[in-house]
């Protein structure tokens, strides 16, 4: 019997684009946001359902389907009727944190194939940065035809990666920077990740600086408004809209909503000028991985993450 291919895409709407090209094979959908919440080393376990159910439902109201989840990760369990693995994630913080901890699963489950990865990013002839599903039909073709077949030493360094991030030390993540992979987009995004702790000057992420910036520096309408920004002028983040309204939620205490305008309020301008430390005003207590988002502050001189006094309780 002829074996198949199983693909591991990024989420539904990839999967959909796949089927609709008759790509060959089964296909796995990964439907999580490891970027964000507390996760566990070990991902086809009780202990990482619970806590990534007890997240999900806190922060944004979403129930995990325990079910759907199991039945995914069995297509796992039969790796013999597999001939490779081809993994389908983006250039994004959101996709590379959920790939290390796939490779991480795969090499849990001692998974023995040949492991390919389709990763989008820059694309001939455009400037801007492209998600799997914003590429068309025979672009998306190209870049499965372009697939880079994955080392050992890549499937190691995933590993060790996801290792790091579910644990306390994500400074553990710097030396890995540098280190030459074929993971093309890999760098920019764990330098992404350690600048969304909170600036040891100001308290605010990255991400969170640059919203407020949005705001500053454009006329803004609405929060909805806001968010389609916030979208378009992310960089490596790749955030939904879930994730980005949360944020621009968290801080509203930095503007007024006022006949159909968003501008920043007094407090707003003296965090962008670094006039004060504001991390307990946007007041987000989230955990990436193993580590609370406020037991650490990104010190931009020393270009590291440095212990935080404030309570993360």
């Amino acid at each position: 019997m002829t074996k198949k291919k199983l693909h591991i895409t990024n989420g539904t709407s990839l999967t959909n684009n796949l089927q609709e090209l008759n790509i060959s094979g089964d296909i796995l959908t990964w439907h999580e946001m490891l970027c964000e919440g507390p996760t566990v080393k070990q991902i086809d376990s009780i202990a990482f359902i619970e806590a990534r159910r007890i997240f999900l439902n806190a922060e944004y109201n979403i129930e995990i389907d325990e079910y759907e989840f199991k039945n995914e990760l069995s297509k796992l369990d039969n790796s013999q009727d597999y001939s490779e693995i081809v993994l389908w994630f983006e250039y994004d913080l959101f996709c590379h944190i959920n790939l290390i901890g796939v490779i991480s699963l795969l090499q849990q489950k001692h998974i023995q194939l040949p492991i390919f990865l389709v990763c989008s990013g820059r694309v001939k002839y455009s400037t801007d940065l492209k998600g799997l599903s914003e590429l068309s039909h025979d672009q998306l073709l190209q870049h499965y035809e372009d697939k880079v077949l994955l080392t050992q030493k890549d499937l190691d360094l995933a590993d060790t990666l996801w290792g790091i991030y579910c644990g306390k030390d994500h400074n553990l993540l710097k030396p890995f920077i540098v280190t030459s992979s074929s993971f093309e987009y890999l760098s920019n995004c764990l330098k992404a990740h350690l600048e969304r702790f909170p600036d040891s000057k100001n308290g605010l992420g990255v991400l969170e600086h640059n919203i407020l910036e949005i705001v500053k520096n454009n006329t803004i309408k609405s929060k909805h408004h806001l968010l389609g920004y916030a979208l378009n002028y992310q960089g490596y983040y790749g955030f939904g809209d879930i994730q980005l309204e949360r944020m621009i939620n968290k801080l509203s205490p930095f503007f007024i909503e006022k006949d159909n305008a968003i501008i920043l309020n007094k407090k707003g301008h003296n965090v962008l000028q670094n006039i004060g430390n504001y991390t307990e005003t946007v007041n987000n207590y989230i955990t990436f991985g193993g580590v609370k988002r406020l037991a650490f502050k990104f010190d931009k001189e020393q270009n590291m993450l440095i212990k935080s006094s404030h309570n993360v309780n």
